[in-house]
């Protein structure tokens, strides 16, 4: 079984729980520890795991990971109008090969998701999203992944896999479960213009950080239809963290970085969520202080979620119908949440990669941009996929 495999929470930070005020998330959180045990996983929704590999980060110098100073800050905070049952499962320690952790995480990952449990890892390098994605093999539906990021991670596929090509990895190995790959708060000097140009041949979607900043809420459709969210402390500007974690000017605030965590833990269909690329230090109290209140917010958001029934002969959703050009695009907006959605049409005879959904998230801006004959770019990037 792969939680046999899970470490317990250090006793330190168990121990630390009993100096917090009783309403803590601490105290109503299932801890895997030394003196309980493992936790009953019965009616959990959200489980949080450490992952501790990180040897396949290029700048890796042998030092270990420890997400203490993190759950310490997780702790201490109050939870909202909460109803999640929440459980923290520990760590998993590096294995002998990197290739023996990935082993670990996707069982872990396609265990938990069976189960109808989100887990939320710390990471660790992000070349752990490779064997999370892989774990959806055995789940019978494409993938869309979605990486905040200020790099595409792309890379070379014929290399080793490492931090920086992952998602090079995972558009050209088998099994090919990845639909759509979203990449959000992007900047251009980070990334060579060959991945740019890859970017736009495979109708990807590529948001760069100046435009997500300005508009945050064009984060919630991207969120809204992903089945896998990973985050890069790296997309973090450092004078929010520290020198340790990254040397970049620019990038995500604190309170961006956590109203895209909450846009994501808002999304019905977000299965698994991640934060990567943490660096540990014992000075670094406020870099542990933000990922602790990027998980708050992802598990406020979830506890939100509408479970909106997208099946729209069922559901409570006004159609509308615009004609542009030669086509007629089908708009939803559900009476519930006023939330939009396009139809991505299928068209038979031809080899429709998109099986499960044919609605594509939206906004009313792109509902208003077709009224005035412009064909929303997510659309046609969906619809061109869908055909290949």
């Amino acid at each position: 079984m792969a939680f046999d495999v899970l470490l317990p929470v250090a006793d330190m930070v168990v121990a630390h729980i009993q100096l917090l005020h009783h309403q803590c998330i601490g105290n109503s959180i299932r801890v895997h520890s030394p003196q309980n045990g493992f936790p009953d996983l019965e009616g959990v929704q959200i489980a949080i795991i450490g992952l501790r590999e990180n040897r396949r980060d290029q700048n890796h110098l042998g030092e270990s990971l420890s997400f203490t100073e993190i759950r310490r800050a997780f702790y201490e905070l109050f939870p909202g109008n909460w109803h999640a049952t929440i459980a923290d499962l520990g760590d998993v320690d590096k294995g002998e090969r990197v290739e023996d952790t990935y082993f670990i995480v996707k069982q872990l990952t396609e265990t938990l998701v069976k189960k109808g449990i989100i887990p939320v890892f710390l990471g660790g390098s992000q070349d752990l999203v490779y064997p999370i994605y892989r774990a959806y093999d055995q789940l019978d539906q494409m993938v869309n992944l979605v990486n905040v990021d200020s790099r595409f991670d792309i890379g070379d596929s014929n290399k080793p896999l490492q931090h920086r090509s992952y998602v090079g990895r995972i558009i050209v190995d088998k099994p090919y479960n990845l639909f759509n790959y979203s990449n959000l708060g992007f900047q251009t000097y980070f990334n060579p213009q060959e991945e740019i140009d890859l970017m736009d041949r495979l109708h990807f979607d590529a948001y760069r950080l100046g435009n997500v900043a300005a508009h945050i809420n064009s984060v919630e459709p991207v969120m809204r239809d992903a089945d896998i969210v990973s985050i890069d402390m790296g997309t973090i500007k450092s004078s929010e963290l520290s020198y340790r974690h990254n040397k970049a000017p620019n990038g995500f605030d604190g309170k961006e970085i956590c109203a895209i965590c909450r846009y994501a833990g808002i999304s019905d269909r977000v299965g698994v969520f991640g934060v990567f690329e943490y660096k540990n230090d014992v000075q670094e109290e406020t870099a542990a202080m933000l990922v602790a209140q990027m998980l708050w917010y992802f598990i406020e958001g979830v506890n939100f979620r509408a479970s909106e029934n997208l099946d729209v002969e069922k559901g409570n959703f006004i159609t509308y119908q615009v004609p542009v050009d030669d086509e007629v695009l089908t708009f939803y907006k559900s009476e519930k949440t006023e939330r939009w959605w396009i139809e991505i049409p299928f068209i038979s005879g031809l080899n429709n990669k998109l099986k499960r959904h044919t609605l594509l998230p939206c906004t009313y801006q792109d509902y208003l941009e077709a009224c005035n004959q412009n064909i929303p770019e997510r659309w046609f990037k969906a619809r061109k996929k869908n055909e290949v």
